[in-house]
């Protein structure tokens, strides 16, 4: 059965109803390029759109090519990633920074593989940045991306587990033309972030409910196979979070180790905090002091359950 056609009300309505974001104006691309495009998907992944419009602009002012992000430490890139979260992000952009200016004269790749062999880049941001940037015809799926396609396409309130099958159906609504194909990608993801939204869909405004399987269907509970995000306050992720404040605000980004949140109420909370951070490259600890890092993160890839 041929998919619906999408595209055609999805890309009338963004171009009428699109947010006015930072990393959509043609300034934006003429100053910053794929650069600005590349920061852009990193601070977005697992972060809320108005938390990055302030620390995108800050980042780009202080770093506004990949060659002045890899000429600071590392430690300069946690601090400026200061609270938006997962601060992993940000060493893998600064060893990312780094292979940029090392491998391709400082350039973003427009390649989809050549952007998947840097550093904390896979096969979303890889291909947002070779769409958003470059122009070129990719299917990009996000969150957002699934829950429009389940539901019009398939009838189902919540996707599942991302697949193949993901991208394969994005591929089959996306318009031949290179530059319809972006702003039908960015038109889905629009619509499921403001609009066919996980608790409250807009279903009266949405501009293809007239092809949604599941309004059609009455909006079936189909179930959420969805992993839950694990509670903040009390976890590890929280004692990690108040380590990385505390050694960015200390002058010297360097706090004597017993003094490190010594008021934590959870000891061996601390201590996992600690010893995570280190492990992640996000900390270092040398004589009796634990400081942000100041070379190459060793240990980056070390993987703890449950820490970001």
């Amino acid at each position: 059965m041929p998919e619906p056609d999408l595209a055609t009300p999805l890309v009338r309505w963004y171009r009428a109803h699109a947010r006015d974001l930072p990393w959509r104006r043609a300034a934006f691309h003429s100053r910053f390029g794929g650069w600005g495009v590349l920061v852009s998907e990193f601070m977005l992944q697992q972060t809320p759109t108005g938390r990055v419009i302030g620390p995108l602009d800050a980042w780009l002012a202080r770093w506004p090519t990949p060659a002045a992000l890899a000429a600071e430490a590392p430690a300069e890139a946690v601090r400026q990633w200061a609270n938006l979260g997962y601060p992993r992000r940000a060493l893998r952009l600064h060893r990312a920074a780094g292979q940029i200016r090392d491998r391709h004269a400082g350039i973003v790749p427009r390649q989809v593989e050549a952007l998947i062999a840097l550093d904390g880049i896979g096969d979303y941001t890889a291909r947002a940045v070779a769409v958003f940037a470059y122009g070129d015809r990719h299917p990009v799926v996000d969150t957002n991306t699934r829950r429009v396609l389940v539901r019009a396409c398939d009838g189902r309130a919540h996707p599942g587990p991302p697949s193949r099958r993901d991208l394969d159906r994005m591929a089959a609504v996306l318009p031949a033309d290179d530059a319809e194909a972006a702003v039908m990608n960015a038109a889905t993801m629009e619509l499921g972030a403001v609009v066919c939204t996980v608790r409250s869909p807009r279903c009266d405004i949405c501009p293809i409910a007239h092809a949604c399987a599941w309004r059609a269907a009455g909006y079936p509970d189909t179930g959420d196979a969805r992993r839950k995000q694990a509670r903040y306050t009390g976890s590890d992720r929280q004692a990690r979070g108040a380590v990385l404040k505390q050694l960015r605000d200390a002058a010297a980004g360097a706090v004597r180790q017993d003094a490190v949140i010594a008021d934590w109420p959870d000891r061996h909370q601390r201590d996992r905090a600690i010893d995570s951070l280190i492990a992640d490259g996000l900390a270092e600890a040398s004589e009796g002091m634990l400081h942000l890092p100041t070379g190459a993160a060793r240990g980056a890839r070390v993987h703890v359950p449950g820490v970001g």
